[in-house]
């Protein structure tokens, strides 16, 4: 069985690892988990700086009910290293989840994964510090299933639209939602990247929306995601925390039923029946697995 911890991921917040105010605003979010950017929302002459401003935030802010995280910088840049090792040698104790972007292969989890490791053993630390990692090119599609698979340290991936459509060559407009193409652009990545999530046994989350004032894109976003397995999105902007997780949270009515159709289900198996009715609805071994999925996320989020 997997050692990973089970966490909501509903909705995952990024702020710039720069700005103490929007830090601590993020800290008083409802968002599950808040990521403190060290790459795109930092400039290259804050980035050194903002390191410090990370390890005073993590230590000195309430993020009680949060999942802590940092996304560090690309590993083909001279700043991930010092990230990953000025982090968690000032803060390790107040970090959950090392966030790794523009990740090319599982090699690059391997690096990550040793080097926290070594760090783990130095400071003797009891808890493991998990990974995410963000599908943002055209390589880490193609090679998705090893990424997935590369760590048991690695609990989710998440989808980087913005970059991804920088290495694919996708058309400016079409990010925007003013494309001529038809249906969901992003169901093919979408799709792809989910099944490996699956197959792993780990999560996954849609990457961000640009556009924080198109609130009904933003949901239209959220539910595509939620119904082929995203367990959660990005927000960008505070206004849209409570979007996803209105979306990513199972409503009760169904929580209710998911419920009362397992009970009878165990009950009936305890009698040696293979199928039986519910309320007018055939359960069987498959539908049990079905409303196993609203039960794993009610239990996660404490409904």
């Amino acid at each position: 069985m997997s050692s990973r911890p089970q966490r909501a991921r509903r909705v995952e917040l990024a702020v710039p690892g720069s700005s103490e105010k929007m830090m601590a605003k993020a800290a008083q979010s409802r968002a599950d988990l808040v990521f403190l950017d060290l790459e795109d929302a930092v400039a290259p002459s804050a980035k050194v700086e903002a390191r410090g401003k990370i390890v005073d935030a993590l230590k000195n802010l309430d993020w009680t009910g949060k999942t802590r995280a940092v996304r560090i910088n690309d590993l083909s840049t001279q700043y991930a290293y010092e990230d990953l090792i000025h982090v968690m040698e000032h803060a390790a104790d107040h970090i959950d989840v090392i966030i790794v972007p523009k990740v090319m292969s599982a090699r690059d989890i391997y690096f990550v994964d040793t080097l926290l490791t070594q760090i783990e053993k130095k400071l003797k630390l009891k808890r493991r510090v998990g990974l995410e990692a963000l599908i943002e090119e055209v390589e880490a599609m193609i090679n998705v299933e090893e990424i997935a698979r590369s760590s048991e340290r690695l609990e989710a991936l998440i989808l980087g639209m913005g970059d991804y459509s920088a290495s694919q060559g996708i058309d400016l407009k079409s990010i925007g939602g003013e494309s001529a193409y038809p249906g969901d652009l992003w169901h093919y990545c979408r799709f792809k990247m989910i099944i490996a999530c699956r197959a792993a046994g780990i999560e996954a989350v849609d990457g961000p929306f640009g556009n924080f004032k198109n609130p009904e894109g933003f949901r239209t976003e959220c539910e595509r995601a939620r119904i082929l397995g995203c367990v959660g999105k990005w927000a960008i902007h505070p206004s849209q925390i409570d979007i996803a997780v209105e979306c990513f949270t199972p409503p009760m009515d169904e929580i209710v039923k998911a419920r009362k159709l397992a009970a009878a289900y165990a009950e009936a198996e305890a009698q040696g029946l293979g199928a039986i009715n519910v309320d007018g609805n055939l359960v069987d071994a498959a539908s049990v697995r079905l409303v196993g999925n609203i039960l794993k996320r009610a239990e996660i989020l404490g409904l």
